[in-house]
C-alpha cells in the first residue's frame, strides 16, 4: 500500500520542463557552439581588437651591407654597421581606425620581378599604384595623417644624424648546438680519467619532482630568430651612397633585411599606457 501511494504521488507531480534550445537562439557561427555562454539579445559583441606594439614614428626597411670603422672628427674610432637601401620604402596601404580597427602605415621594400609575386600580391600593390616589391611591413602609429598610398619615404628626411633607432632582424642561424656554445656552460675536466668533457650533465632533480622543468637550458637550435636591438645611434648619413652608418652590431649577416624605426622612449614619444 505504501508503494502504491508513493507511485500515485509521483504520477500527480507534473513532469519537470526540460530546457530546449530553439533554432532562433543558436548562433550562426559554428565556432560559438564550442562556447559555454550563448549570445543573447541583450549581450553586446565587442569588435576584434588588434594587439600590437605602437611605434614612436614611421620607419623604413634596409639591407645590411657589413661593418667598418668610422673615424670621428675628434679622432675617435667607432665601429659601425653600414645599412644600404634598395628601391622601395613606398607606402602601399594606409590603415585607419574606421576601416581596420587601428592606425598603421604599410610600407613595401625591395623591387622584384612581376613573376616573383602572386596575383593577389600584385593586385594589392597595383591598387596603391606601387611597383612590385618583395617585403611588406606595418608601422602602427598614433596618427596616420600626411601619409598616402604610393608615397616614397626618403631616409634622410625620416632620420637625422644623432638619432636613436630600434633595429630588428633575423639573427644568423647556427643550427643545432650544445650547451657550451648555446648557453655558455663550463666544460668538464679534459684529463684522461674524466668521463665528462663537453656533455650537458645532470638535468633532473631526483625523485622530486620526477621530471625536467620547463625552460631548462639544454642543447638545441641556436640563432635564426627575430631579435631587436634598441637605442642605437645613427653616426653618419651618406646621401650620395644612400647608406646609414649605425653604431654597433646589427642582427644577421650581410644582405639581411632590417627594420629601422625611431627608438621608443616611454613618456616622450610614446604614451605611458
Amino acid at each position: 500500500m505504501m508503494e502504491a501511494a508513493t507511485m500515485n504521488h509521483l504520477r500527480l507531480r507534473p513532469p519537470a520542463a526540460s530546457p530546449r534550445l530553439t533554432t532562433s537562439l543558436l548562433p550562426r557561427n559554428p565556432s560559438l557552439l564550442r562556447s559555454s555562454r550563448l549570445p543573447t539579445a541583450s549581450s553586446s559583441f565587442k569588435p576584434l581588437t588588434i594587439s600590437m606594439s605602437m611605434e614612436a614614428g614611421i620607419g623604413v626597411m634596409g639591407t645590411k651591407l657589413g661593418m667598418m670603422s668610422y673615424f670621428q672628427e675628434d679622432g675617435k674610432v667607432v665601429p659601425v654597421t653600414v645599412v644600404g637601401f634598395r628601391e622601395g620604402n613606398i607606402v602601399t596601404q594606409v590603415k585607419t581606425d574606421a576601416t581596420d580597427g587601428y592606425d598603421a602605415v604599410q610600407v613595401g621594400y625591395r623591387r622584384v620581378r612581376d613573376r616573383k609575386l602572386t596575383k593577389p600580391e600584385m593586385g594589392h600593390l597595383q591598387k596603391a599604384g606601387a611597383i612590385p616589391m618583395r617585403h611588406l611591413q606595418e608601422f602602427r602609429l598614433q596618427s596616420v595623417e600626411g601619409f598616402e598610398p604610393n608615397q616614397r619615404l626618403v631616409v634622410d628626411e625620416v632620420f637625422s644624424e644623432g638619432d636613436l633607432v630600434d633595429i630588428s632582424g633575423i639573427t644568423i642561424g647556427k643550427g643545432f648546438q650544445g650547451g657550451i656554445k648555446r648557453h655558455n656552460f663550463k666544460r668538464g675536466p679534459m684529463s684522461h680519467g674524466s668521463k665528462s668533457h663537453r656533455e650537458l650533465g645532470s638535468i633532473g632533480a631526483g625523485t622530486t619532482p620526477g621530471r625536467v622543468y620547463k625552460g631548462k637550458k639544454m642543447p638545441g637550435r641556436m640563432g635564426g630568430s627575430k631579435t631587436k636591438i634598441r637605442k642605437l645611434k645613427i653616426v653618419k648619413i651618406d646621401k650620395d651612397l644612400n647608406v646609414l652608418m649605425i653604431k654597433g652590431a646589427l642582427p644577421g649577416k650581410p644582405g639581411n633585411l632590417l627594420r629601422i624605426s625611431p627608438a621608443k622612449i616611454v613618456g616622450k614619444n610614446i604614451p605611458k599606457n
